[in-house]
């Protein structure tokens, strides 16, 4: 039995047993690790243009516990989250980038119809890791999941930057680079209707 749970996690991807999006199949997953005196950590979020930050704060996650879960939030939820223009990352794409890190182990899609805590409460894990920057929880809102969690932990930011932040700053980039664009334009227009 005990092999049948740690083959995903050996050499290779393995994305096949470690993408887990079914949450009864999960349930079982997290009540066999915890059988083989596993500690099961999760954390959820969206994982969009993943950077250091990211990287960063899912090594700490791991770091309390045996077994990382990773909720990942489906393209649609995100878009309720963070905007119609987000994700930029598909969800199957962030899936698999989670996938390549190394202090990953399994990730599950939190669809639009979950709520927050819908994840917490179903696998009731070990460790709860909330970052200290997301919007979705108020700090006395923590309290909530205590029954649900042997342990709360919440993780300042491990970056200076966020991908909302680099985002905008594309987007406020792209803005210039039109606006001279049309400038110039406008220019050649009034410099043609002046010489003619």
């Amino acid at each position: 039995m005990e092999t049948s749970f740690r083959d995903p996690f050996g050499p290779g991807s393995n994305t096949e047993k470690r993408i887990v999006n079914d949450l009864e199949k999960l349930k079982e997953v997290v009540q066999s690790l915890k059988t083989l005196g596993m500690k099961v950590v999760l954390t959820q979020g969206v994982y969009d243009l993943i950077h250091e930050g990211h990287a960063l704060y899912l090594e700490k996650a791991k770091s309390l516990g045996d077994v990382l879960i990773v909720g990942v939030d489906s393209d649609e939820l995100t878009k309720i989250r963070k905007g119609p223009k987000r994700p930029i990352v598909p969800q199957n794409e962030r899936l698999n980038m989670l996938l390549h890190l190394r202090h990953v182990d399994i990730v599950t899609i939190r669809e639009a119809h979950h709520g927050i805590g819908d994840l917490i409460k179903a696998i009731r894990p070990d460790v709860m890791v909330f970052s200290a920057s997301t919007k979705d929880i108020a700090p006395g809102d923590v309290d909530e999941y205590k029954d649900c969690c042997g342990e709360i932990v919440v993780l300042p930011p491990q970056a200076t930057t966020t991908t909302t932040a680099r985002v905008r700053n594309l987007t406020i980039e792209g803005a210039e680079k039109l606006a001279r664009e049309v400038n110039e334009l406008i220019a050649k227009f009034l410099n043609q209707i002046n010489e003619g």
